[in-house]
């Protein structure tokens, strides 16, 4: 029996958008064989099963995260004016109005009631971004302070991508940023 010829990629991709749209609970096996184009023996045999092919898209939305976040620390100025530039993407963002928030943060809320397996690595995917946050700021303060800041620039985005599409909103969120991070060189 030949098996099946797809580009895994795409087809982590296309199922990303869905779960990302959906969440987890509400994106039955049918939508993903609708999203991925693929038969049902096919996703289990590449995926295990629904919850594998989650954690991959997870895992994928956190990776091009990371690489984001990382490009726009490396190419700032400063860290701070780089975390400025970021935070003012996730308010762009937010005030889209097909705005759809943060995947993993989505994923930690929808299973935060059952935890369990995909709640725990959606938690330790934020850990590694605020981590990251973390090392960057230890470029220009010492390890306590970069840790503080990380957890306080966190808390900012988790509120960002929660508080979603609001007509003229982008102004609070902005002032609410510099009323809660003075620290950062706003312009």
């Amino acid at each position: 029996m030949a098996r099946a010829q797809f580009d895994r990629n795409d087809i982590i991709d296309r199922s990303m958008v869905l779960f990302w749209q959906n969440g987890f609970s509400a994106s039955s096996m049918q939508q993903v064989v609708k999203t991925t184009g693929l038969k049902p023996g096919s996703i289990y045999l590449a995926f295990g099963n629904k919850e594998g092919l989650f954690r991959e898209a997870l895992e994928r939305y956190a990776q091009k995260t990371i690489a984001h976040i990382s490009n726009i620390l490396d190419t700032a100025p400063s860290v701070g004016e780089g975390i400025c530039i970021f935070l003012e993407e996730r308010v762009q963002d937010s005030t889209r109005e097909n705005f759809s928030s943060c995947f993993l943060i989505k994923t930690r809320l929808e299973l935060a009631a059952e935890g369990g397996e995909l709640h725990e690595f959606a938690s330790a995917k934020l850990d590694e971004i605020e981590a990251l946050f973390q090392s960057y700021l230890e470029k220009e303060y010492d390890k306590t302070v970069s840790r503080q800041r990380a957890v306080s620039v966190m808390l900012h985005i988790f509120g960002l991508r929660v508080y979603g599409y609001q007509q003229d909103s982008a102004d609070r969120m902005r002032l609410g940023l510099r009323e809660g991070l003075p620290w950062l060189p706003w312009k």
